[in-house]
């Protein structure tokens, strides 16, 4: 089977590697236009370039995917690629392009997308991190047939797979990247055979995954210290859980809920020790246990306490202050 794939980070390279490894012919990889990166903000291919270029897969990199769009020759170099490839299939993970209907409609077999959540939950940019900001128990890879709409395909193999009550976002990446990974081999494999039975997503249990944006990273204090925990997993690795103390801005990247009394108001640090610094929330109160100053390192609270002095009766106050 030949395929063209199409995705950009460390994400959609495990599964380019998966695929690679299990023998399928892939004569072209898509992926974004190489960014800034860095402190010398020097351009920096994406994962799946980098992966696609070590393995002598050619590479196209267009701005956009739409004829009519605003960077119509690129569109058009890329249509032009893809018909000479011809593919039977072609395969997305979190590629960052829209794709328009003349991209769905060329393969034989049309796209299929790895989707890192249990569709018809969490469709949409960011579906790891707010599974962990919810609570849920469970998430998982939705392989799904690609349609026009966003995440609303039929499905065609589905896995689920338990969130730990210490996953951050980065584990749960780690944990999803590999089993989309072999989950999209398994689908190709059933494709080949005519094995795959499309299933049409239901309309009830539909979430959207909303693009995490930096300033959600404030931590509000009056919160649940339940919910601020799951905020802190959920941010890390970004943008990372902020909270304003002594006029520095400090990342907090876990914390454990611990019982506290009530009248304290929220974001008044209750307790100072080796264990952590613990913090008076709307309900209950959160043991901060690794923290980072600006500039530094992320530290296990005994460490980060011997060069950043914190004392029970501060509060910590909002970083637009």
């Amino acid at each position: 089977m030949k395929l063209v794939f199409a995705g950009t980070p460390e994400f959609a390279q495990v599964a380019l590697a998966r695929l690679h490894t299990a023998g399928f012919q892939i004569p072209l990889v898509l992926t974004q236009p190489d960014r800034p990166a860095g402190r010398g903000l020097k351009p920096q291919a994406s994962p799946v370039k980098q992966f696609a270029v070590a393995h002598g897969i050619d590479v196209l990199q267009p701005r956009s995917l739409r004829l009519d769009g605003k960077f119509p020759d690129d569109a058009a170099q890329a249509r032009e690629r893809l018909l000479a490839v011809q593919p039977d299939v072609m395969v997305v993970a979190a590629y960052g392009l829209i794709l328009p209907r003349w991209v769905l409609e060329l393969p034989r077999l049309g796209c299929l997308n790895i989707h890192a959540s249990l569709l018809p939950r969490w469709r949409g940019a960011a579906p790891i991190h707010r599974a962990i900001e919810a609570g849920d128990a469970s998430t998982g890879i939705t392989i799904m047939q690609m349609d026009e709409g966003l995440d609303t395909g039929a499905m065609l193999l589905v896995e689920s797979l338990p969130i730990a009550a210490d996953d951050s976002t980065a584990s749960l990446h780690d944990k999803l990247a590999t089993l989309g990974g072999r989950l999209i081999v398994e689908a190709l494999e059933l494709a080949a055979c005519g094995g795959l039975n499309p299933v049409a997503q239901p309309e009830a249990g539909v979430t959207y995954a909303h693009k995490i944006d930096k300033a959600e990273a404030e931590i509000d204090w009056a919160l649940p210290a339940t919910q601020i925990e799951r905020r802190l997993r959920a941010f890390d690795p970004f943008p990372g859980a902020t909270g304003r103390l002594g006029g520095a801005v400090l990342k907090c990247w876990r914390g454990r809920v611990v019982p506290a009394a009530a009248g304290s108001a929220p974001g008044t640090v209750l307790e100072v020790g080796a264990d952590g610094v613990v913090v008076a929330c709307g309900e209950g109160a959160l043991r901060l246990t690794e923290l980072q100053k600006p500039g530094g390192r992320r530290l296990p609270a005994a460490e980060f306490l011997q060069g950043h002095a914190v004392t029970p009766g501060t509060v910590f106050e909002t970083t637009s202050a």
